[in-house]
């Protein structure tokens, strides 16, 4: 979870809303976020042979078609989500080689995609070397953030803090919600990875751990990164925060103590994101390495090499990263767009799970075994649901017809699956839900092509 995002807080906050609206925002995604870590944690102990997370779920209570679906979104929206890292890598070095620009230039599109494959290789070439190189990078990346937090919370200027406290001249319920709202999907942006541990399930020694994990982790994250955004509105007046380059958390540093904090963010950031990046490349080729060994994807995703690399699998990732690392240079903010659109990618992924365990909850599926906790987690799964749908109306009809522009043509990997098992392509109900992704598709390439939607 610790990734690219927490380094662009103060600013994408900052243009959204004050001080209240960031409070609210916080809870919001605190409060939901929690709901879906609560959600994994509760199937990883009432469905524990479901390796795979988010994907196996999502297939276990909605059908095949679904759970393609979300193997194929959640994977898209890793890949998307490892070009914001680069897109912030190379806007960090701008600073010093304005070749580089804000991370959109061709230059910084080349060099990234030449740090895209020196990556597949190194990856290639040993998974378990590449997990032990991030142990190190954790904790590396960590330190500077808490230092930064340490930092802005003794010198916070109360004068300051008071003057960012409302998002605009405006100071209505209504705006107040509005400015919410716009900050949803960078909040899910940062969250992302909370379902990592069960992703990974298949490798826990105890299922009980899975859970442990997630829940840990979210709440130290959400604790790091409310500190981050709450505490640089004690640094600079709102305005200035709107205006600050990416990574916004660099600037504000500066600010307090000189020059030296742009430089030790910029070093912290480099080490997080190319951690993350790691990090996300193997999560994204075992989303898609293990739904081919479930035989929900093409056979030829289940490839391994002599050091176990699911080979394959790690083509088609860095081969969508580098394919949307070009879409970047016709984007007016490529940092931002790629966040949205990764977000937005992962919306349907997670209301899948929280729906599975919805559903698991209203009937009765594995309590009469384990009774315990029934009206507590239908609850919990209830209040996931609603949060990861509202999320779907937060990020606005546009990202929503840019994630069928992606989900369309992933669709002839399920035709190849079921083509491969000698199985009926799609079934009626199937049939359905394809023409709506397709017509979505069509949709989004019009609104593109006529300048109704921009990236």
């Amino acid at each position: 979870m610790v990734g690219a995002g927490v380094f662009s807080l103060p600013r994408n906050f900052a243009q959204a809303t004050g001080v209240f609206g960031a409070v609210i925002a916080w809870v919001i995604a605190g409060v939901g976020m929690l709901m879906l870590a609560f959600v994994f944690q509760l199937l990883a102990v009432r469905k524990p042979r479901l390796d795979a997370g988010v994907y196996a779920y999502a297939k276990a209570g909605f059908g095949e078609f679904p759970g393609f679906y979300s193997a194929f979104g959640y994977w898209a929206s890793a890949c998307v989500g490892n070009v914001t890292y680069w897109v912030l890598i190379k806007s960090t070095l701008g600073q010093v080689f304005p070749a580089f620009g804000e991370g959109d230039t061709a230059v910084a599109v080349i060099v990234s995609i030449v740090g895209v494959w020196a990556f597949h290789f190194m990856i290639v070439r040993g998974v378990r070397e590449a997990a032990n190189i991030n142990k190190i990078v954790t904790i590396a990346k960590v330190v500077p953030i808490l230092l930064f937090v340490v930092i802005l919370a003794f010198t916070l200027k109360a004068d300051v803090f008071a003057d960012n406290l409302w998002g605009g001249t405006e100071r209505s319920a209504g705006a107040l919600f509005e400015q919410v709202r716009s900050t949803m999907l960078a909040t899910v942006f940062v969250f992302l990875g909370i379902e990592g541990a069960s992703v990974y399930s298949r490798y826990a020694r105890k299922r009980s751990d899975v859970g442990r994990a997630t829940v840990l982790g979210f709440l130290s994250v959400l604790a790091l990164f409310a500190s981050v955004t709450l505490l640089s509105y004690g640094a600079l007046p709102r305005a200035d925060l709107e205006e600050l380059r990416q990574p916004s958390m660099a600037g504000v540093l500066e600010s307090v103590v000189g020059a030296w904090g742009t430089k030790f963010i910029s070093v912290g950031l480099i080490i997080s994101v190319l951690g993350a990046y790691l990090a996300w490349t193997l999560m994204a080729a075992e989303v898609l390495y293990v739904a081919a060994q479930d035989k929900d994807m093409p056979a030829f995703l289940r490839r391994r090499n002599v050091q176990g690399a699911p080979t394959a699998a790690l083509v088609m990732t860095s081969v969508l990263v580098t394919a949307v690392l070009v879409v970047t240079l016709f984007s007016d903010d490529a940092f931002t767009f790629t966040l949205k659109l990764s977000s937005s990618l992962s919306l349907i992924p997670y209301l899948l799970a929280a729906g599975y365990a919805l559903k698991l909850g209203i009937r009765g599926e594995t309590y009469a075994e384990r009774p315990d906790g029934r009206r507590k987690e239908t609850v919990i799964a209830s209040v996931a649901v609603l949060y990861t749908g509202f999320l779907l109306v937060a990020a606005g009809p546009e990202f929503l017809l840019l994630s069928c522009i992606i989900y369309a043509p992933g669709t002839v990997l399920f035709a190849m699956t079921r083509k491969e098992q000698g199985r009926t392509m799609f079934s009626r109900p199937e049939l359905l839900l394809l023409a709506v992704t397709i017509a979505g598709a069509i949709a989004g390439v019009i609104s593109l092509a006529t300048g109704a939607l921009t990236i």
